[in-house]
């Protein structure tokens, strides 16, 4: 496994909730980031942690290795790919994504 593989896998595993994303949660870089942000925002996620891929182009490709997904951003809950913010979309409409969150631990400070 390379080492990009490598901090993937770890970022992941060690984190609750894990977006990979263009930008930042405060500046996000593409509409669809700022939309999976608003979104777990919207829910109360208060433990997250972004990954910027615009910062570091091996983590940008990796990340689509990683999880077979051709597109960012990438949500992880417990080392889990969920997946896309269309995704995310859907499952926070029906609600499922918050039962996902909350099995995590995601809303506890």
């Amino acid at each position: 496994m390379s080492e990009v593989q490598n901090f993937i896998k770890e970022t992941v595993t060690e984190h609750p909730v894990v977006l990979f994303m263009k930008g930042t949660a405060q500046f996000p870089q593409c509409g669809f980031s700022g939309r999976s942000i608003q979104i777990l925002r919207e829910l109360g996620v208060k433990k997250l942690v972004t990954v910027n891929v615009l910062e570091d182009q091996e983590v940008r490709e990796g990340i689509k290795t990683f999880s077979n997904w051709p597109t960012i951003p990438q949500l992880y809950v417990k080392g889990e790919f969920i997946g896309g913010s269309d995704i995310m979309n859907e499952m926070a409409a029906n609600g499922e994504l918050k039962e996902v969150l909350q099995e995590a631990g995601a809303f506890d400070e």
